[in-house]
This record gives structure tokens, C-alpha cells and sequence, in this order.
């Protein structure tokens, strides 16, 4: 199997992170190249799921003034804090070779980040079918659905899909600390005494790589990658054309 494609920790704007990850599940598919990134935000951003309306961000006065886009992807809407989260995207090609069925890759990748952070004295666990709760609108991480990431009873991870021609994107969010954005939710400093750092992407990609057997190589965006993203970007998430569009 070809080794997966790491890409650089950086920040950028919600339309670039957004349009950067699309352009990523369009070489999967176009290219069968395999990548995983971890990024975060230049500033605090608001990621409405596909389907949510635009106007529930205008339902809590911190959400309303913020920077938004609405994701590709389905779900609840997820505040992206660069002070207390940090964003993962991985994009695979089509086929049983890198999606075998029957394996849900939501849960794989949230069993990774759960024994790490198990191995940080954090007691995570994963959400099981019939525990499913909605405990408050608009916010993803009031919603716990199967294969979420909680530490006593609150959730601090959870992640979204869109497949195209077969490939799979998948990014996700993983909450370190109350964000005043979002004061209803605590992250993982105030559930369990542990600070984390963006620094855990390090040993979650030593997890990854350990739970999967596959090879993880650092690599770099192609130039027609970041045409492509700098594309969609334009015609897409920083227009209010799709950004409003419900």
C-alpha cells in the first residue's frame, strides 16, 4: 500500500481550511493519493454542517459575531477556536484497500485520539449505538452520536464525512479547553485536569500509524492542489452564494 501523505500543521481562514480539505478528497479520488493534515484557524470560525440553516448562528450573541462557513459535510455546527481546539482532515481513495467495509473510519479515527488521550490520564470513551442524546441546538458538540469521543458525559471530539467518486473526506474537531465563544462547552482541561496542546497531533499520528500499519510520509501541497483549492475557495466557500444558501 502507498504511504499516507502528512501534510504540514498550519492556519488559514475558514474558506481556505475548507476548500483546502475539498481539493484534498478531489486528489484521492482523481489521483489516489491519500493525505492527513492537522490544522487550525487564523481566527475564531464558525462551521455551520452542510445541511444546518444560517440563521441558527444568530441564535447565541458570541456565535453571531463571529467569523462562519457552512462545511461541505454534514452535522452540527462546530466553533473552531484556535486557543482551544484543533482541526483534522484525512482524505482516502476509493476502494476496500483504504475503506475496507464494515469498518467505520469515524470511529478508527476517534479510537486513535481516545487512547491517546487515555494514555494522557484523560478517561475518554466512545459513544455506542443507542446512547445517542441532542442536549442543545445549533452546536455539534451538545449533539453525542455514535462513535463520538465524551469525558464524563461531555463530548470533546467529533468528526463529519462526505464521500465523491468513491473517495472519503473526513475532518473533525478535538476540544482542549472551554472556549468564552462557547462557554456551555467544557473541553478536556476542565472534564479531567489534563491540558492538552496542539502538540498531541504528534503522538496521535504515532497511534494512527501503530493502529493501522500504514506508513505515514511528510509531504507537501502540489501546485495544482493549491490551484484547485484556491478555486474552490473563491467560487464556493467565500462566496455568500453557498455560505447562505439555507
Amino acid at each position: 500500500m502507498p504511504p499516507i501523505r502528512l501534510l504540514p500543521f498550519a492556519a488559514a481562514s475558514g474558506a481556505d481550511n475548507m476548500a483546502r480539505d475539498e481539493a484534498l478528497l478531489h486528489a484521492a479520488s482523481d489521483r489516489g493519493v491519500a493525505s492527513l493534515r492537522f490544522y487550525t484557524w487564523t481566527e475564531p470560525t464558525l462551521s455551520l454542517g452542510y445541511f444546518q440553516p444560517s440563521a441558527d448562528r444568530l441564535t447565541d450573541t458570541a456565535l453571531s459575531q463571529m467569523a462562519w462557513i457552512r462545511r461541505a459535510t454534514g452535522g452540527a455546527a462546530i466553533v473552531h477556536d484556535p486557543a482551544h481546539e484543533i482541526t483534522y482532515s484525512l482524505a482516502l481513495p476509493p476502494g476496500d484497500e483504504w475503506q475496507p467495509r464494515g469498518e467505520q473510519w469515524i470511529c478508527r479515527m476517534h479510537y486513535v485520539v481516545r487512547d491517546v488521550l487515555k494514555s494522557l490520564g484523560v478517561p475518554a470513551r466512545s459513544v455506542v449505538c443507542g446512547e445517542e442524546q441532542k442536549l442543545g441546538p445549533v452546536l455539534c458538540f451538545r449533539h453525542h452520536t455514535p462513535g463520538d469521543l465524551t469525558v464524563d458525559g461531555h463530548k470533546v471530539a467529533g468528526s463529519a464525512q462526505r464521500k465523491w467518486k468513491g473517495a472519503m473526506l473526513q475532518h473533525g474537531s478535538i476540544l482542549f479547553s472551554r472556549s468564552p465563544l462557547a462557554e456551555s462547552l467544557p473541553g478536556i482541561a476542565e472534564l479531567s485536569g489534563v491540558t492538552i496542546t496542539k502538540a498531541i497531533r504528534e503522538p496521535i499520528l504515532a497511534e494512527f500509524a501503530k493502529q493501522t500499519g500504514w506508513t505515514l510520509e511528510p509531504g507537501d501541497w502540489t501546485a495544482d492542489e493549491l490551484a484547485d483549492a484556491g478555486r474552490i475557495a473563491a467560487e464556493k466557500f467565500a462566496s455568500p452564494e453557498w455560505n447562505e444558501k439555507r
